[in-house]
């Protein structure tokens, strides 16, 4: 079976219409584990070890927040400046994360028509992920396209039950393609 490790952080999980739904769900599949970051770390004191062993044991790394000025919540960003040493998870004797999976599961309180060159973002949606991709590059994962619910606030009961239902579908159907060669090679091992 394969271990699913979901790095959740929403700063006000208790107003969220989306995500609440979603990782209260996903909890309760099989394989997966799901790592509270808020909960867990309210004052932003992150344990490493116990970070990168969870990281370790799982097949596919999923990184599920709201956006939150472009990007992820501080949390989030302090658990990947803290947790993905340079020498443990990339660098030339870093491969703990080289052959996982990387997905990302976020909704926006945009509507998806916002995220475009002449919409209030100036960009389309794709224009924020670099960051992302690169953290799944540089630490030899393999990058998988990334579910967004646009509008989150706005979205009406039948878009929030499809959305979580599409997301747990994806969890609970997941199956971690074999290491071939050439993933290895990528990933510099």
């Amino acid at each position: 079976m394969p271990r699913m490790l979901i790095l959740y952080a929403h700063a006000m999980p208790h107003y969220s219409r989306v995500n609440r739904r979603m990782i209260e769900r996903a909890s309760t599949i099989p394989g997966v584990t799901v790592n509270d970051l808020y909960e867990t770390y309210p004052d932003f004191v992150i344990d490493v070890q116990r970070e990168q062993a969870l990281v370790e044991a799982a097949d596919l790394i999923v990184m599920q927040h709201p956006v939150q000025w472009y990007g992820m919540p501080a949390l989030q960003k302090e658990w990947l400046d803290t947790v993905l040493e340079h020498n443990w998870a990339y660098g030339s004797r870093g491969a703990a994360l080289a052959g996982k999976d990387f997905w990302l599961a976020v909704t926006t309180g945009s509507a998806e028509g916002a995220y475009s060159l002449e919409g209030e973002h100036g960009h389309p949606f794709e224009a924020f992920l670099p960051p992302y991709r690169q953290i799944a590059q540089l630490c030899g994962m393999r990058w998988l396209d990334p579910l967004v619910l646009h509008g989150a606030r706005q979205a009406d009961e039948a878009a929030i039950e499809a959305h979580v239902t599409r997301y747990c579908d994806a969890l609970a159907t997941y199956s971690r393609p074999a290491m071939t060669a050439n993933r290895l090679a990528s990933a510099g091992l």
